[in-house]
């Protein structure tokens, strides 16, 4: 058992875990606002009984977040001790003020918006929402500013130990990789909220046509019913129409920007990473044509093992410079620069223990750099196709009795969840052999850049990383289990799980005097 393996590996798991809940936390959040803003101004029922159940989604997702969120800065320091000494002046920066400035505007103004419900002004508590709601965007630029400096290291000079110092904060706040990663992380995190709401809101109009609530007339359109049980009204129909539309149109034009920002990325790629887009690609030799299907041999990094059964000449010039049929460098050509700039094997010092002297692999295992770049662009295809269609399909007010297409709806939510998974798996495995890369912009600093092997804490054993491995498994298996029976018992109750209120007043849990509803301060988050 490699230490090495077993670090990356343990850092991989908690952080693709963690990123499960952030985007939903943040497109979600961005929506309920949405949806308080319309009830306040127009007083719609119906926008009230969006925000409230909704509301109650986002706050389970955002609590088991938080929890998951918080092992990411102890895994610095136990696990990556030498790459914690080697950035620490400058990525300790972005951390502090994400921590220090935006999670606790985020956290604290939700905390009054959960419990000023009823005690504030509509308009003050709909804007603890929105100061929650921009905490949590700008909590998340902060975390790709760290990020986006070890992409493309900028503002800073090498001090005399070789360390990187950091002599310009503007420069890496404003880094061009940040704003284009920040960019393409939020419209991403939109299209996964747009897939929420319309998933679970064709289950529920599906549930009022399953149930015999809702009908439709000789043109198929819905005649809406009402049931004898508390929040099944005809504002409920209501309440999931506008989510499922209002979902349709956020993932379209979540996937549209999506699109758009990561063209951007591409051409970053290329001047900042170049091996890395080449890896994308399955680029073995200098070319312009874009690999629709190549083969190879799984995780393996020799391109004597790929074969490219169907290409388009000319387009991967265009993703690459925006210039059509320009040459792309290829992996051939690229792993020798490679060598000749940052070595063959790697530096003999005591900072690397026993991998000091091994040879580089400088192309990362291109399977994974491939289908991820693939997986993350068709999914978020396939999604915004199946919005498309949902928008068509309820254009007369309801959804097919068809209990198929309610699944697919369903699975549907798990699409962008995945194409944002493998957009980050790719991103970061593809940096490899560094944790910190190269940059090889003019303007920037060259010699800034550090190999992953040397990232390790020193003391650390194989068996004490396996036993966090496994120990953090196992409690985010449970987490994820508790988040997951919370978020299906009350998707499954509807509306009137997330307002009592709404129960006839005998059902409800009020003072044992009779005089009204309990005031109990997080009875909307309970």
């Amino acid at each position: 058992m490699d230490v090495l393996d077993i670090a990356r590996w343990q850092f991989g798991i908690t952080t693709v875990y963690h990123f499960l809940m952030v985007p939903l936390t943040i497109g979600l959040g961005m929506s309920v606002a949405i949806f308080q803003s319309a009830w306040v101004r127009t007083g719609d029922e119906r926008f009230l009984r969006m925000t409230k159940f909704w509301g109650k989604l986002y706050l389970i997702n955002f609590i088991v977040g938080v929890a998951t969120g918080l092992v990411q800065e102890f895994q610095f320091g136990m696990a990556w001790s030498e790459y914690s000494r080697f950035v620490g002046d400058v990525f300790g920066a972005p951390l502090a003020l994400e921590g220090l400035l935006a999670f606790f505007v985020e956290s604290t103004f939700l905390g009054v918006w959960i419990f000023g419900w009823g005690r504030l002004r509509k308009g003050i508590h709909l804007a603890a929402l929105w100061c929650a709601v921009v905490g949590s965007w700008v909590s998340a630029y902060f975390i790709i500013v760290a990020n986006s400096w070890m992409q493309h290291p900028v503002g800073v000079e090498l001090g005399d130990d070789g360390r990187p110092v950091m002599t310009d904060i503007w420069a890496v706040l404003t880094n061009n990789t940040a704003i284009a990663a920040f960019t393409h992380t939020i419209l991403g995190a939109l299209v996964v909220a747009g897939m929420f709401l319309l998933g679970l809101s064709w289950y529920h109009l599906w549930r009022r046509r399953h149930d015999g609530i809702d009908s439709v007339d000789d043109d198929g359109r819905v005649i809406v019913g009402r049931a004898d049980v508390p929040g099944r009204d005809e504002k409920d129909h209501g309440v999931w129409l506008w989510s499922l539309r209002f979902g349709a149109v956020v993932a379209i034009l979540g996937f549209a920007g999506t699109v758009i920002s990561g063209d951007v990325q591409g051409k970053l790629m290329y001047e900042q990473q170049p091996m890395k887009m080449a890896a994308a690609e399955a680029a073995c030799h200098t070319g312009s044509s874009f690999s629709v299907l190549s083969l190879g041999d799984p995780g393996s990094s020799d391109c004597s093992d790929v074969v490219t059964l169907i290409e388009i000449p000319g387009v991967l010039g265009f993703l690459g410079t925006g210039e059509w049929g320009a040459e792309m460098p290829g992996i051939s050509d690229l792993e020798p620069q490679y060598v000749d700039q940052y070595g063959e094997t790697i530096p003999d010092d005591a900072l690397y223990g026993d991998r000091a002297g091994s040879e580089v692999q400088y192309v990362p295992v291109m399977w994974i750099t491939y289908w991820g770049f693939r997986l993350m662009i068709g999914l978020g295809g396939i999604v915004a196709g199946a919005a498309v269609i949902a928008l068509w399909l309820t254009r007369k007010g309801t959804v097919s009795r068809s209990p198929w297409i309610m699944r697919l709806a369903l699975l549907g939510i798990l699409a962008p969840f995945a194409a944002n998974i493998a957009g980050w798996i790719f991103t970061e495995m593809g940096r490899q052999p560094f944790v910190v890369a190269p940059n090889p912009d003019a303007t920037g600093v060259d010699g800034v850049f550090m190999f992953t092997a040397a990232a390790v804490s020193p003391g650390v054993t194989a068996g004490e990383l396996l036993f966090s491995v496994i120990s953090l498994a196992a409690v985010y298996a449970v987490m994820l289990v508790f988040e997951l029976f919370l978020l299906v018992k009350y998707v499954r109750g509807g509306v009137a799980s997330a307002m009592p209120e709404l129960a006839p007043a005998h059902d409800r849990d009020d003072h044992p005097d009779g005089d009204g509803p309990r005031d109990d301060v997080l009875a909307f988050a309970y």
